[in-house]
């Protein structure tokens, strides 16, 4: 069978996939000491605005739509970008405020930090948060507290669990969308970002600087292989991943590797991806698979 043929039969299952971008600026890079101080974030030339509109502008050219996890300081540094996003029908989710670790954190200081920013997301009209994603896919095991604050605060799913090992996260749990049972809260939808297992390990195809350098034949056959087993596939990338003039700042050699590859392909690469599968929201997507409630979320 060649490519083609299975490709046409595979997507005769109609399955949807997770179509996510996690709006923070080129200088959210963690565990980098030339960015690391917040204090130092409004003196950075800034690249968010101009690349989320590019995005914008792709999934127009599809008629997608996608969720869109929002730094609250970004939210509130450039106050016209939430309604830019949500003007073209996407849904907004939650990245935290300060883009810190949530392994980092406590469970008050997580709770505020939470807390402000879905205050600040919702203070647009039509705006209601439902999802969160970690910074750096942050939540490890020991952090299970964080699904009772989501819980308090009003969250209906989590995007952070990545059951794969990675520098910062690392979870090991379902890779289908399911539910999670949190410590003392009952259950919360939890989509995990999609993995694909090649001998005794598992790579990550879907987003950031994997998506940067893999190359796209690889990525198809991995989305080709989830229709298979009927599993949504999540895509996640970064403004910054589309940045071609992203501005440099001095950190560790395999750090600037893993950061600038691949950055000229990855528009090509989301188009490509666009206009041979089917994508929607993380709401949606887990809306199909019964772990929400039925009925088109507020944006």
């Amino acid at each position: 069978m060649d490519d083609r043929r299975g490709f046409l039969m595979i997507t005769n299952r109609q399955v949807t996939h997770a179509l996510s971008f996690d709006i923070e600026d080129w200088f959210h890079l963690v565990e980098v000491e030339a960015t690391a101080d917040p204090a130092t974030w409004d003196t950075f030339p800034t690249i968010v605005v101009e690349r989320t509109r590019e995005i914008l502008d792709i999934l127009s050219e599809y008629n997608v739509r996608a969720t869109f996890f929002m730094l609250g300081w970004v939210a509130a540094r450039h106050p016209g970008l939430v309604p830019m996003i949500t003007e073209h029908g996407h849904e907004i989710g939650t990245h935290s405020y300060w883009h810190r670790k949530v392994y980092e954190l406590s469970p008050e200081v997580f709770r505020e930090d939470l807390q402000e920013s879905i205050e600040i997301l919702e203070q647009y009209p039509g705006v209601k948060v439902h999802g969160f994603r970690a910074p750096s896919f942050s939540i490890t095991p020991g952090t299970e507290w964080a699904f009772d604050v989501m819980k308090e605060v009003g969250l209906d799913y989590d995007a952070s669990l990545f059951p794969a090992s990675r520098a910062h996260g690392g979870y090991v749990c379902d890779v289908q969308p399911h539910a999670l049972e949190s410590p003392n809260c009952g259950t919360i939808a939890e989509l995990p970002m999609s993995v694909m297992d090649a001998g005794p390990f598992r790579i990550c195809f879907s987003g950031g600087g994997y998506f940067r350098l893999l190359p796209f034949w690889f990525i198809r056959r991995c989305f080709e292989k989830s229709e298979l087993a009927g599993r949504s596939s999540v895509v996640y990338l970064h403004p910054r991943d589309l940045a071609t003039n992203c501005p440099r700042v001095p950190m560790p050699l395999h750090r600037r590797f893993k950061s600038y590859i691949g950055r000229a392909t990855t528009a090509k690469k989301l188009r490509r991806l666009l206009g041979q599968f089917k994508f929607d929201t993380c709401y949606h997507v887990l809306q199909q698979h019964d772990l929400l409630s039925d009925g088109a979320p507020a944006l």
